[in-house]
């Protein structure tokens, strides 16, 4: 018995074949194109744009099934997931047929600029500001660890905007093209082996026309918050997809590799901790797939809380079953043939990436639990 659809049953069949066709030694632009063809990359937007018609809990299954394959495709966190919905449900017409149709069929690609190098976590401290310039803005600021804007025809940008009320900033939301003057960004040199690279941004007084700011000026917490909970409900389906590629791996050597007796998946040392690892990504795959839910029948505040636990458990279950799979195989875990290394480091990024750990347990202690707020 299964408590998923047949739908989507079928999907993550489909998706499953797609990935073992390309595998481990995938190539990004190929993988891309051919998820797209098959409907894959915008199953989570709305059908009159070239959408499926779905949401997070297609998405989610494509992204994991993928990941499980040992190929995830990292910008389906930020294109469909985070810009495409905030585009979908707060964009005007014109934005919604620019850019749509072109996000869910893989042929436009756009990134997500929130992330300041002095302001981390606290989004509050967002120092990126636009000003009004006759009708159009004027953008200006720097972000950091912004993911594939180099292959990005655009960057959907968390900025502040000056509130004529109070004269306090509130943030706002901006479409920033690629080749927009004073738009440079610079990569950054990273340990993680990703396809996907990771800028810096300046912003050197962008002008940008109007129609750039995408939905309501004073709702830009409501808007921002509606890209944020998909980010981390992908973010749970990559760190599973990753973590089941890693026990995968781990299960076949168990099986095969025999040292005195027995195969060393025999042994309870070896056997028990990878029991538990699977245990660990089925419970998280569980809060990912409840988060998904309450997203999709759109009870954000349930979302919210669902989405930072289900990214939580993801990034925990992840991080153990690469480090056992990698334990699992001693020496060779290390090498390059059987491709486990690599993934010590990329799986910490669940831990670290959109939100750490340490922040979760922040929000779910002052917002769940209603405990004092520390920060």
């Amino acid at each position: 018995m299964t408590i998923e659809s047949q739908e989507h049953t079928a999907l993550r069949a489909a998706v499953a074949a797609l990935g073992q066709r390309h595998g481990r030694g995938y190539e990004r632009e190929q993988l891309w194109a051919e998820a797209a063809k098959l409907g894959y990359l915008g199953v989570n937007l709305p059908e009159e744009h070239g959408g499926g018609g779905g949401g997070m809990a297609e998405l989610s299954i494509v992204l994991e099934e993928l990941g499980a394959a040992g190929c995830p495709l990292l910008m389906m966190v930020v294109s469909p997931a985070i810009c495409g919905t905030v585009i979908a449900r707060f964009g005007t017409p014109e934005q919604k047929q620019k850019w749509l149709p072109g996000l869910a069929d893989g042929s436009l690609t756009m990134a997500f600029g929130i992330t300041e190098p002095d302001a981390g976590s606290n989004s509050h401290r967002i120092t990126t500001t636009a000003r009004r310039d006759g009708d159009g803005w004027v953008l200006s600021g720097r972000k950091v660890f912004i993911s594939g804007v180099d292959i990005a025809d655009a960057t959907l940008i968390v900025g502040r905007t000056e509130d004529a009320r109070t004269g306090k900033l509130k943030p706002c939301l901006f479409i920033v093209p690629r080749d927009a003057e004073g738009f440079q960004r610079s990569q950054i040199d990273m340990e993680l082996q990703a396809q996907e690279k990771q800028f810096e941004l300046v912003l050197d007084d962008v002008a940008l026309p109007a129609d750039a700011l995408v939905g309501d000026e004073d709702a830009g917490l409501l808007q921002l918050f509606a890209g944020l909970n998909p980010e981390r409900i992908m973010t749970a389906a990559f760190a599973i997809g990753m973590g089941r590629y890693a026990l995968a791996r781990a299960i076949d050597y168990a099986k095969t590799r025999q040292v005195w007796k027995e195969p060393i998946g025999a042994h309870q040392a070896i056997a028990h901790p990878l029991a538990q690892s699977h245990i660990e990504l089925e419970l998280a795959r569980l809060m990912m797939q409840k988060a998904a839910a309450l997203y999709d029948a759109g009870d954000d505040i349930g979302a919210g809380e669902a989405a930072n636990m289900a990214k939580y458990a993801a990034g925990e279950a992840c991080v153990k079953a690469v480090d056992q799979a990698v334990h699992t195989l001693g020496g060779n875990g290390l090498t390059r043939e059987y491709g486990l290394a690599s993934l010590i480091t990329a799986a910490r990024v669940a831990r670290i990436a959109p939100v750490s750990r340490e922040m979760i347990l922040n929000y779910v202690s002052h917002q769940s639990l209603g405990l004092p707020k520390s920060y």
